[in-house]
C-alpha cells in the first residue's frame, strides 16, 4: 500500500475486543459527567431521568445491532441512514455521529485533568487534558489491534474499580441522604437532567463504527453490543446510589470528580482507597477517550472516503493502516474545544449529536424493512416493531427537551449542519465525477468483507 493511500480498514477485533470497546467508550459516564444531572433534578428526578434513558438505550442498542450486522461499515449511522434515506439522511446522521464523537472527548480530557489536579493541585487541568489528546492520538495510530488491546485492558480495569468504589462506599449509605431534596426543581427537573443521563451510556453505538475492522462482524457485533448495554446499566445504577447515599449530594453536584469527593465522606480524603481511586480511576477515563477517538476517526475517515469531507481525511497510515489524518485533525478540533467549552456545555453538544443519530438510524431501520425487504439481517432486533417505536420516541422526547433547556448549544449544531450542508452541496460534482458516492463504496465494502470472512 503506498503512503497516504485510500483504502480498507484491517480486520483484527473479536467480541471481547467489541465488548471492551463498547463498555470503555462509555465508562466514563460511571466517573463523572452523570452528577450534573443532580444539580438539575436532585436525585429521585435524575433517577427517573436515568431510568427513561436507560429503557431508550436497551431498546435502542438491540435494534441498532440489526443495522449494524446488515451493513458493517466504518461510517455506521452514515451508511446505515445514506442507505435508507438517501444522500442527505447519511450527511444528517453522519455530521450528528461526528459531533457527538467529537465533542466528547474534550469533556472526558477536563475530567482527566480535575481528577489529577485533586490530587496534585499544582498540575493544571487544561495541561493534563492536553497532554491526553498528544498520547492517545498517538497510541491509536500505531494500530486497531493495539488500541483495542489497551481499551480491552483499561476498561477491565476501570470495571473493578467501579466494583471496589461500591464496595468501600456502599456500607456508609444512608437513604435519608439519598432522598434529602429528592427534586428540587419538580417535573421540569427531569426533562432538563436528559443530557447527563445520556452520559451514562453516550458512545456505546461507536461498537458500530469498528465493523470492517472485526472479525465475522454478523456474530461479533451482537455479541459486544449486548454484553455492553448490560455492563453498563449494572455499573450506572449501583455507582448513582452509593454516591447519593453517602453525604450531602449536593457537594458532589458540580464536580468533574464526584467518585473521589464521595469516598473522601466515607473514608477521608487521607485515606489510601481515596489516592487509589484516583490514580486507578483515571483508568475509566483513559478507557472512554481513547475508545471515542477511535470512534471519530472512523466516522471522519468513513465520511472523507464518500466524498463528504475532504479527502485527505480518509487517507490510511502505510504501515500502521489506521486513518492517521482524522485522528490528528479531530484531536486539534478537540483541543481548542477545550479552550472554548465547559464540560457541562461539551456533554449536551455531544447528546443532541447523538440524539438526532438515534432518531435517523431508527428511521432507517424501519425504511430498510420495506425499502430492502432481501437485505441480509443475521441478527434482527427481537420484539420488532416496539424496540425501535419505544427508541425513537423516547429519542425524539429527549432531543425536544435538550432544545428547550439548551437554546445555544442547540444553536450551533444547528449553524454547524448548515456549513456541513453547504460544503456537502458545493462539492457534489466532484463526488460524481470522481465516483465517491458512498453507493459504490458500500458494495465494494461488502465485497470485502465477505472475501475476509471466508478466508
Amino acid at each position: 500500500m503506498s503512503a497516504g493511500k485510500v483504502g480498507q480498514l484491517k480486520r483484527a477485533l473479536g467480541s471481547w475486543h467489541l465488548w471492551g470497546i463498547g463498555v470503555g467508550l462509555v465508562i466514563s459516564g460511571e466517573y463523572f459527567g452523570w452528577n450534573y444531572g443532580w444539580g438539575e433534578a436532585g436525585t429521585i428526578g435524575f433517577l427517573i431521568a436515568t431510568l427513561l434513558i436507560t429503557v431508550l438505550y436497551t431498546t435502542f442498542v438491540f435494534s441498532f445491532a440489526e443495522l449494524s450486522t446488515a451493513i458493517p461499515h466504518a461510517g455506521g449511522p452514515f451508511a446505515f441512514a445514506h442507505r435508507a434515506l438517501g444522500p442527505i439522511g447519511g450527511l444528517v446522521a453522519g455530521f450528528a455521529t461526528l459531533v457527538e464523537f467529537v465533542f466528547a472527548p474534550p469533556a472526558i480530557a477536563f475530567a482527566l485533568g480535575g481528577y489529577v489536579n485533586f490530587m496534585f493541585p499544582s498540575v493544571p487541568v487544561l495541561t493534563v487534558a492536553i497532554a491526553a489528546y498528544f498520547i492517545f492520538v498517538g497510541i491509536n495510530i500505531l494500530g486497531i489491534k493495539q488500541a483495542a488491546i489497551f481499551e480491552l485492558v483499561v476498561t477491565i480495569v476501570a470495571i473493578i474499580e467501579l466494583m471496589v468504589f461500591v464496595g468501600v462506599v456502599g456500607p456508609h449509605f444512608e437513604t435519608s441522604n439519598f432522598m434529602s431534596d429528592p427534586m428540587p426543581h419538580g417535573i421540569g427537573g427531569i426533562f432538563a437532567a436528559i443530557p447527563f443521563a445520556i452520559w451514562f451510556y453516550l458512545a456505546i453505538e461507536g461498537v458500530a463504527m469498528a465493523a470492517e475492522e472485526a472479525h465475522d462482524p454478523k456474530k461479533t457485533i451482537p455479541r459486544g453490543f449486548i454484553a455492553a448495554i448490560v455492563t453498563l446499566v449494572v455499573l450506572a445504577l449501583a455507582v448513582m446510589f452509593v454516591a447519593g447515599g453517602v453525604g450531602n449530594w449536593h457537594d458532589l453536584a458540580n464536580k468533574d470528580y464526584p467518585l473521589p469527593e464521595a469516598m473522601a465522606m466515607a473514608v477521608g480524603k487521607d485515606s489510601g482507597w481515596v489516592h487509589m481511586l484516583v490514580g486507578i480511576g483515571l483508568f475509566g477515563l483513559v478507557a472512554s477517550f481513547h475508545g471515542i477517538i477511535i470512534g471519530y476517526s472512523r466516522q471522519m475517515f468513513a465520511l472523507a472516503r464518500a466524498g463528504y469531507l475532504p479527502a485527505a481525511l480518509a487517507k490510511i497510515h502505510p504501515k500502521f493502516q489506521t486513518p492517521h489524518i482524522a485522528l490528528v485533525v479531530g484531536g486539534v478540533i478537540g483541543i481548542i474545544a477545550l479552550y472554548s467549552g465547559k464540560t457541562t456545555e461539551l456533554i449536551t453538544m455531544a447528546a443532541i449529536g447523538a440524539v438526532v443519530m438515534y432518531i435517523i438510524s431508527m428511521i432507517s431501520l424501519f425504511v430498510l424493512r420495506v425499502k430492502a425487504p432481501d437485505l441480509e439481517r443475521p441478527y434482527k432486533v427481537p420484539f420488532y416493531p416496539v424496540f425501535p417505536i419505544v427508541a425513537l420516541v423516547l429519542s425524539v422526547i429527549s432531543l425536544l427537551a435538550m432544545v428547550y433547556y439548551n437554546l445555544v448549544i442547540s444553536g450551533i449544531f444547528l449553524a454547524l449542519l448548515i456549513v456541513s450542508y453547504i460544503y456537502y452541496a458545493m462539492t457534489h460534482g466532484q463526488r460524481q465525477g470522481q465516483g465517491m458516492e458512498i453507493e459504490n463504496v458500500i458494495p465494494a465494502m461488502e465485497s470485502v468483507l465477505a472475501r475476509g470472512n471466508a478466508d
